[in-house]
């Protein structure tokens, strides 16, 4: 027989196992719900450098700026929903391109033609807000993702050294294929947007006047998948 004492303590016990299975069961809930939130997606392509190439160049210096203003462009961004279609992360790009070519120079008063080989990279951090439909029954999404933050440009020419950063901007506009709950794929077009005034050369500061300022405006064309988690 199951003395009063007894039947405290396992009431007592038993009431403490219901607490933690409920408290496990919210646990999973919030769980599930928060991994179905995030997301992360890379994308690839290739971009094309939209800023105004300056006059009077050679047809050898045209060909050799023009092998700069395109090349591959990568990215990846991270979202967690904070409302019904709306989510907040950040967001990386890296733009790279090189090209070799002659430039014109003169020796003695002589013009000679100076072979050289440069390579571009322009990279941009920053917050990113995401509008999308991802929450419909539809399998066909489609996303518009825009970010603030920092470009950073890198040139480099033989042993000399440019660098120099600016406030900037980008704006992606995507379609989405789901391919099963947690997958999705599909292409994108994306905007970057920035101007350096002044940049650094081999440690020196350089300022540019209004019609020489460096543009990194670009487009690009990629193949974006989106994980969900």
């Amino acid at each position: 027989m199951v003395s009063p004492a007894e039947n405290f303590i396992f009431a007592g016990n038993f009431k403490t196992m219901i607490k933690k299975l409920i408290l496990a069961g919210v646990f999973s809930i919030s769980a599930m719900s928060f991994a179905q939130k995030f997301s992360i997606r890379p994308s690839v392509g290739y971009a094309w450098r939209t800023a105004k190439t300056i006059s009077g160049l050679s047809k050898e210096e045209k060909d050799y700026v023009k092998g700069l203003k395109n090349g591959l462009n990568f990215d990846i961004a991270a979202h967690y929903e904070v409302n019904n279609g709306f989510g907040l992360g950040l967001k990386y790009s890296h733009y790279s391109a090189s090209s070799d070519g002659f430039l014109l120079g003169y020796v003695n008063g002589m013009p000679v033609s100076v072979p050289v080989t440069t390579k571009d990279n322009i990279t941009f951090f920053g917050v990113s807000g995401l509008i999308s439909n991802d929450n419909s029954t539809t399998r066909h999404k489609v996303f518009a993702d825009i970010a603030l933050g920092v470009l950073s440009y890198t040139t480099k020419t033989g042993d000399v050294k440019g660098t120099g950063s600016t406030f900037g901007a980008e704006i992606d506009f995507g379609y989405r294929y789901q391919i099963s709950k947690n997958f999705l794929i599909g292409p994108k077009v994306g905007l970057s947007g920035g101007t350096l005034n002044k940049m650094k050369f081999n440690g020196v500061t350089y300022k540019f006047d209004d019609d020489q300022k460096e543009g990194l405006h670009r487009v690009s064309l990629s193949a974006a998948a989106t994980f969900r988690f």
